[in-house]
């Protein structure tokens, strides 16, 4: 009993500060992180292309691209990345007739290469604009969006703006992962100190990457990161250890993405990424999940009401920032004490030696 008091007065000492400075982060974020609004066209706007690598993307591409091709960009190019469905047959006929639209064919990925590194890279050689706007085709564009981009860029001075549009959940199943990636945008790290010119310091979000031509194939591309899980992560860093600049910013109301349809669907989305995401080490990952379990499910099955209290007010202060405020989102924040336990399946999957993504099969890298 002598050694249990004080390990537990240090467990809820440790949950009680690391809340605090997620919270602390939060405020800062609340007031520094941008988010991209309404602009008019800028006076002398560069040429751009919109740049969409599609694989078995047939169910989003009839939503997402006529927005995309109604912008007023340059050129649009899709790729279709040897898809199992429709994707060519849609894209091909919705680009029909629209100026600077086009559908190109993907090549065979050549050995080394990630998919979506290699589909991006060839659009990239391929587009002919100054700016360079690769988007997922998931990612729904609002009008006025491409305005707000150039503005956002040409204001930043950076050579890589990306964002992070907001999360459309339908289903419980959805809004119990889903959100997850907000959360780590927001909570972990200031705005203020992400700027910072230090590699360490990076965030990415290949869901939208707008790059400066010039920067972009100074780098060599997508080639930068052709075996990299964290393509955008990695590019992020890649182009700030190289004196580049890199800007973030949330979508707001011009930007949305509905990523996954299901609760299975995300932990397969999440399970991806997961092993990268805590530097390629199984130890840290189970230490991950346990920390988060004793932090948001232990203090709610214990009646620690403090502690459960901070924990939804984290999740709250997430949605307030990114504009998730229908009345099913705030509901979500409910859900906040079972994430972790949602989130095992994700660590359990993400635990294995390989993994499978839209068809193709990866191996995973230990890193020491």
């Amino acid at each position: 009993m002598s050694i249990l008091r004080p390990l537990g007065r240090a467990y809820q000492t440790a949950s009680l500060g690391f809340l605090l400075y997620k919270l602390g982060t939060l405020a800062v974020n609340a007031l520094a992180f941008p988010v991209l609004k309404a602009s008019s066209p800028l006076p002398a706007a560069p040429t751009v292309s919109i740049l969409v690598p599609a694989r078995d993307e047939a169910g989003n591409l009839p939503h997402t691209l006529p927005r995309l091709l109604s912008q007023g960009a340059s050129e649009v190019l899709v790729l279709d990345d040897a898809s199992t469905d429709d994707t060519a047959r849609i894209a091909a006929e919705l680009c029909a007739g629209v100026p600077g639209a086009r559908l190109l064919s993907g090549q065979p990925r050549p050995p080394g290469w990630h998919g979506k590194p290699w589909a991006c890279m060839q659009l990239g050689q391929a587009a002919t604009g100054e700016v360079l706007i690769f988007t997922d085709a998931d990612v729904c564009w609002q009008p006025g969006t491409l305005n707000a981009l150039l503005r956002r860029l040409e204001h930043s001075g950076a050579d890589l703006l990306t964002v992070w549009p907001r999360q459309e959940t339908r289903t419980w199943g959805e809004r119990l992962l889903a959100p997850l990636v907000d959360d780590v945008l927001l909570s972990i790290l200031p705005a203020p100190i992400i700027r910072l010119p230090f590699a360490s310091m990076s965030a990415g979000n290949g869901q939208l990457m707008a790059f400066r031509r010039a920067s972009y194939h100074k780098l060599g591309g997508h080639a930068l990161v052709k075996g990299e899980v964290l393509e955008d992560v990695s590019f992020a860093a890649g182009l700030k250890a190289r004196g580049g600049r890199v800007a973030l910013c949330l979508g707001g109301d011009l930007m949305s993405v509905r990523m996954y349809r299901d609760y299975r669907g995300a932990v397969s989305g999440f399970a991806k990424s997961l092993h990268a995401v805590h530097g390629g080490s199984r130890a840290v990952m189970a230490g991950s999940w346990l920390w988060h379990f004793a932090v948001y499910t232990l203090p709610w099955l214990r009646g620690r009401w403090l502690l459960t209290g901070l924990g939804l007010l984290e999740r709250l202060l997430v949605n307030l920032k990114t504009g998730r405020t229908r009345p099913a989102d705030l509901l979500e924040v409910l859900l906040t004490p079972v994430t972790p336990l949602a989130a095992l399946p994700v660590y359990l999957l993400g635990w294995r030696r390989t993994y499978r993504w839209k068809g193709r099969a990866y191996s995973r890298k230990d890193r020491p």
